[in-house]
This record gives C-alpha cells, structure tokens and sequence, in this order.
C-alpha cells in the first residue's frame, strides 16, 4: 500500500442488524391509498390528512433535480415509506423491547444521556421509541417531545410552523417529506431561558428497504438560547434504503440555537435531507455537520438571516470513500443589515469517492453593511477521489465585506517521509495528516456530550487509519 493511502473505514458497530421484525410495514410504493393509510395509522388530525394528500400532488408535478448526483437508481415503488417498530413511545429505557435497546445500548445513547445531555428522544425506523427530559427543564417550560405527540398536545403552535420555514414545493423531496413524514422531535424554548445542557435525538433505520422521514421542529423564543444534536446510523443492506428528514429551525430575537449533526448512514442509503432556519434580530443560528456515511448525499443547510444583526455560521466536514458521492454544502440569505454569516466547510475524498461541496450567498439589496466570508478546503487521499467546489453568490449592494476561498490539496510522500524520519511510524504520520486537517471542525463537534459521535469521529479520523 502506498504511503498516501487509508484503509477503508471500520464502521461494524453501525452495522448492528436486528431481525426485520415490525408491529406495521406499509406496502411500498407511493399512491394517494398509501398516504391515507399513513394518516389512517397515525390517526392524523384532518389539517394533516389534507396536508399529506397535496404534498403529494405537488410531489408527482415535481421533476428530480438535473444538477449533482445521478439518482435515477430510486424507485419509490420499492420503498417502503412507513415502518411502525414493535414498541410503543417509553420514558423509560428499560420499557424499550430489548433488541432495540441492545441497539441503542451499543451506540452509547443511554450512557450519553447519563452523563452529558438534558434530554434524549430515540427513533427506530418511523417511530420514536423512548423520550425524556430533565425534570428542571420541565419546569421552566421547555418542551421536548416527539412531532406525533406535539400535534395532539400543542396543536396550534404545530399547525402554525409546520412547513412554513421550509416550503412543502421547495423540491420534489421536501415534497415527498410532507406527504409520508413521520416521526422526529418537536423543541418549545420559552422566552429567555437557557438550556445549558444539549438535548439529542438519535434516528436508527433497520428495516431494508424502506425510507425514514422524521420532521424535526425546533422555536427558540427571544432571548432564549439552546444547543440541539442530532445523530443517525443505519445498517448496510444490499438495497437503497432512503432518508428524507426536514429540519425546522425558528431562532427569535436576541436568540441562541446551536444544531449538531453527526450522519453515519450505511453506504446502500440515499440521504437528501433538508434543513433550514429563520433567524430574528440579533439572534444567532450555528450550524456544526458531519457527513460520513450514504451512498448519495445532498444536503445543504440553509439559514435566512430575516432580522438586523442576524448571524449565522456553518462548520462542516464530509469523508467519503469507495462508491460514495457527497453532495453537500450551506445556503444563507442576507435580508437585513448588518447580518453576518461565517462558512468553514472541509471535505476527505479516497479510494474513488466524490466529495462536492455547492455552496449559496445572497445578500439582497437592503443587507448593508452585511459580512460573509467562506471558505472550503478539500484533501484528496489518492489520486482517484474527486473533489469540486462549485459557489454561487448574488450580492445585490455595494456595502459588504464578502470573501470566498476554496483549497484542494493532497497527502505528500515528503510529508509522510519527514514525520517518520523522526521516529513517527507511517500509520501515525498519516493518522496525524488527516487529524491536523479535520481538527478545526472535530473541535467543534460536541464529542464531549455525546459517546456515539465520539466513536465516530475515532472510527472515521483516527482508529481506522493505517
């Protein structure tokens, strides 16, 4: 093996496959009967049955996407949008059927929750099957639950946000979300309270062939400041399995919201997330994403930057290796004055994969006085990945700071030649290479909250190297 390459990435503790066992499996396929039976199963109010039905609509008038990753290989028709696992909603681990919570025991979801978080939700396929919050929490008004009960419960607040920051005719898969979501986490931070420790939610998909759908809605009221993590594995299958959250972020006023997002889906997963957020006056929305797993990747981010003082920053990194191309990237609109927006995007590309970062800056004309830098840097570990950059910026005022850089680089034989010369063994040089690049994201990544993303930081940037 050449000095310049890594072994592919040990990921086995991901792999944890449990028998395709289910209380409920929708036929697949995606026909106006299957979405009704999806409200008829959730027993939808009637807001959201008609909801689902137009979604769907406007899903079959939607064409694919003509620009980044070929995915003509998905066929709804043998996808599965609804899996119901065998387990009711817990607040309690010890509830949970055991081989779910085997799962969730070896992903290190229970000990995190112990040790570094104020409140966990963990879904299995489409449903979420245990949730819980600090008591303290609790009494301070802060809401965390999952979306299913945050309808019946807190109806109007739901009906008022749902979709309304991320539009159901965005794109074909916003689209198809709106018809068949289920599950995921809704977040209520009342006006000036801080949630000092981070709450996660996990999302497991087991079952083959089929897509997961959590919608996930998050309001941080004035004042009001919360940091979010969200995690998500699957096994590996010989069949695309697909994933299509949404992510609904409402940060108010002088409000603080950090979202954390750690993707380890396996390589049989087409991942075409979507998440955005609207930002208040003076508030602040910082994004911090890992993607290291799925066969294809399309996700941007996206903040709008709606009040004076707006701020918003985005630190990522995409790893992809053999058969994996990763489409990812950061969108943000400037709409006031004085708004300032900070992207700091790396990407690891071997063995043949494809890492593209696609980026979007607009600073519209009433944006004086706004700041946006970015910048991208890429390392190539052999000479058969790929890596592009491919920005698009509109900047309609004169009266901006804007910057934007891009680097693409290589691991050097004289690199690896000089660290070994000085006692270093050629796995550790090249282990301490890849840390150095990925440092200034993984230090941003809260590793100290939450086990499993440990692991997989360890698994992808350090342990499997040599």
């Amino acid at each position: 093996m050449k000095k310049t390459e890594i072994e592919e990435i040990n990921r086995n503790i991901y792999n944890i496959k449990n028998k395709d066992e289910y209380d409920y499996k929708i036929k697949k396929g995606l026909t106006p009967e299957i979405i009704e039976e999806i409200s008829n199963q959730k027993h939808d109010p009637k807001w959201m049955r008609e909801f689902r039905k137009k979604a769907l609509q406007v899903y079959n008038k939607l064409e694919l996407p003509k620009w980044g990753p070929d995915l003509s290989e998905l066929d709804m028709n043998e996808i599965a949008t609804y899996v119901r696992p065998k387990s009711k909603l817990n607040n309690s681990w010890e509830d949970v059927p055991e081989d779910i919570k085997n799962t969730f025991d070896k992903l290190g979801i229970p000990e995190a929750e112990k040790t570094s978080l104020s409140g966990v939700g963990a879904q299995y396929d489409s449903e979420v099957v245990y949730h819980s919050m600090r008591e303290e929490l609790i009494k301070q008004g802060v809401i965390y639950t999952d979306m299913e009960t945050a309808i019946k419960e807190y109806e109007d607040i739901v009906k008022k946000h749902f979709m309304k920051c991320v539009p159901v005719n965005d794109h074909k898969f916003v689209a198809l979300h709106g018809a068949v979501w289920s599950g995921g986490s809704f977040v209520y931070v009342p006006k000036g309270v801080k949630v000092d420790i981070p709450l996660q939610s996990y999302f497991r998909l087991n079952s083959p062939e089929s897509g997961q759908f959590e919608h996930t809605l998050i309001i941080v009221e004035e004042g009001a400041s919360l940091h979010f993590i969200e995690g998500c594995s699957a096994p590996k299958y010989n069949k695309i399995n697909l994933h299509a959250g949404c992510v609904e972020l409402y940060v108010k006023d002088n409000a603080y919201l950090r979202y954390s997002t750690i993707e380890n889906w396996s390589k049989n997963m087409l991942n075409l997330n979507t998440k955005k957020a609207i930002v208040g006056k003076n508030a602040q929305v910082d994004w911090i994403s890992g993607s290291f797993g799925s066969k294809i990747s399309m996700l941007y981010p996206m903040s709008i930057l709606n009040g004076e003082g707006a701020k918003t920053e985005f630190t990522g990194i995409s790893f992809a290796g053999k058969g994996q191309n990763l489409d990812n990237g950061f969108k943000v609109v400037h709409n006031a004055p004085n708004t300032s927006s900070v992207v700091n995007a790396k990407s690891i590309s071997k063995n043949g994969g494809i890492c593209t970062y696609r980026s979007s800056v607009k600073i519209n004309e009433n944006a004086e006085n706004s700041k946006s830098s970015v910048s991208c840097e890429s390392l190539m570990l052999d000479n058969i990945s790929k890596s592009d950059t491919i920005p698009v910026n509109e900047i309609k005022t004169d009266k901006v700071e804007f910057s934007h850089e891009a680097k693409i680089g290589k691991i050097s034989d004289k690199t690896i030649f000089y660290l070994m010369s000085r006692g270093i063994s050629e796995e550790d040089a090249k282990a301490m290479i890849v840390r150095g690049f990925a440092y200034p994201i993984s230090k941003e990544l809260p590793v100290e909250y939450a086990v499993e993303m440990n692991n997989l930081i360890n698994l992808e940037l350090e342990g499997a190297i040599g």
